[in-house]
């Protein structure tokens, strides 16, 4: 039945998102996806999504685990029964000692609520028990014995406060996660845009070659005349071939590198092997003024590894405290208050109550260790220098991580505009050359220079675009901040 559930429930997730994307008909209808959509897509429905959102839900129940544990706790022990039936030895009253035998039962049940004490990490308690002896045979007994209630404390002295380190630890555990979890989202993005400018590189250059087959094809059955009637040399013949036979390799070769990239695109985005999948380019790219300082103070406020540094810091401070604490004098207090009675029946066991109190004070003096505590604590000093030094070495890196990303976001955009630009005028000489070659004004290896550099040229622009959009997911991964919206992500 859980299956089941779940099953639809995976179901119903995967249809609402695949209709949230589209706007319209989903992608069984042959509607192409953009960017946007296909890193959304995946971030909802990806194996690495998924996978990403199982580590985010173990840790936020580990961190309500973790605050659950200092609330108070109340748990009940019974023995039910203990029976023993041996031989001891039994003191006279004149100081001889018989053997005797003994058939002996026991009972017992307590219920104790307890409460840790972050601030000095000793233990509180409230418990009540009862307890029933029957013993059978020369000398039988029945009696009862009740605590209704009793008070204490434990509380360890000169002993590192282990309750109070764990709650200075966990809440920067759990911003870690929440960090992590948000910057594997952004690795998904970049994944996503690179398998999808892989989809879209195969496209353009499908396309270009499917272009450049037709056109060569044209140009050697045009040549194959002019050297019929001789206004060409066979040499020229010749290359018009050549170029047609590379021309239509090139086209066999981008067919396979298409279907092998759009199968990679679904892959990421865990959909079926055979369902339709069609992509269509980003029409346009989102205007972003990345300040450099504003891109180093958001990731310093939002990355992982800054929580990294900190959670680590922590526990380095805690191992020297440790080290110094554990190893040298210490000594553990036990007290105790309340009320006991006893009677040979359960009706009469809680009555004429007793006092009952204990206060017991252990003591530890170690006084020969061969250095091992003096040892201990360097050892821990200097793996907290060593903890100083990365930190600082992290931060630094976070910095020019930003620092960096940001300036190249502006400089990936005026190479945009370059190579898109470059790409429309090598086109129009195309264009231009082929006329002329027609109508015999240029030579066939002008031609072909022409169609080289419009090749060059269009696969400068998809690399171009390409590069923008991965600068762009970079930025947000390196400082967590979506700078098109102005708010931190989420």
């Amino acid at each position: 039945m859980t299956t089941i559930c779940l099953s639809f429930r995976a179901l119903a997730r995967r249809a609402v998102v695949w209709l949230a994307l589209a706007g319209a008909p989903p992608l069984g209808a042959q509607q192409p996806i953009t960017l946007p959509q296909a890193v959304e897509l995946a971030q909802q429905q990806g194996y690495q999504a998924r996978a990403a959102e199982a580590t985010r839900d173990a840790a936020r129940y580990r961190d309500r685990a973790f605050y659950s544990r200092l609330l108070p706790r109340l748990s009940l022990g019974a023995t039910m029964p203990n029976y023993n039936r041996s031989i001891i030895e039994v003191v006279q009253p004149d100081g001889s000692t018989l053997f005797r035998t003994q058939n002996q039962t026991t009972a017992a049940l307590t219920a104790t609520v307890s409460q840790t004490l972050p601030v000095t990490g000793g233990d509180l308690f409230i418990s009540s028990s009862l307890a029933r002896l029957s013993v059978s045979g020369a000398q039988e007994l029945r009696t009862w014995s009740s605590t209704p209630v009793s008070v204490g404390l434990r509380q360890p002295l000169f002993r590192p406060n282990i309750a109070g380190w764990d709650r200075r630890e966990q809440p920067v555990r759990h911003e870690l996660a929440e960090r992590q979890y948000r910057e594997q989202r952004e690795d998904i993005a970049l994944q996503t845009a690179d398998r999808f400018f892989d989809v879209y590189a195969a496209q353009v250059a499908l396309e270009n070659a499917t272009k450049n087959a037709a056109v060569n094809d044209t140009l050697f059955t045009l040549n194959k005349g002019r050297f019929e009637v001789g206004r060409i040399g066979e040499n020229d013949l010749l290359q018009s071939e050549l170029a047609l036979l590379r021309s239509r390799t090139t086209l066999d070769g981008a067919r396979l590198d298409y279907q092998r990239t759009l199968a990679a695109l679904r892959l990421a985005l865990n959909l079926p092997p055979d369902s339709p999948l069609e992509i269509t380019a980003p029409a346009s790219t989102p205007v972003v003024e990345a300040d450099t300082a504003r891109a180093v103070a958001e990731a310093l406020r939002n990355r992982a590894s800054v929580s990294d540094v900190e959670l680590q810091q922590v526990q380095a401070d805690r191992r020297v405290t440790e080290a110094k604490l554990t190893n040298g004098f210490g000594a553990m207090l036990q007290a105790s208050y309340g009320f006991n009675a006893t009677a040979p029946e359960f009706d009469l066991v809680y009555r004429d109550l007793l006092e009952a109190r204990r206060v017991t004070l252990a003591i530890e003096i170690p006084l020969l260790q061969w250095g091992v505590r003096k040892e201990g604590v360097q050892a821990a000093e200097a793996e907290r220098e060593r903890v100083e030094s990365t930190g600082r070495s992290t931060l630094e890196q976070t910095v020019h991580e930003a620092h960096f990303a940001a300036l190249e976001l502006s400089q990936a955009r005026r190479r945009l505009v370059l190579s898109a630009s470059a790409d429309t005028v090598a086109e129009k000489r195309f264009q231009v050359a082929y006329n002329r070659y027609v109508i015999g004004r240029i030579s066939i290896d002008n031609l072909y220079i022409a169609q080289t550099e419009k090749d060059q040229a269009r696969t400068q622009y998809v690399q171009a675009l390409r590069n923008y959009w991965q600068t762009y997911y970079r930025l947000r991964r390196v400082t967590l901040f979506d700078f098109e919206r102005g708010q931190v992500i989420q």
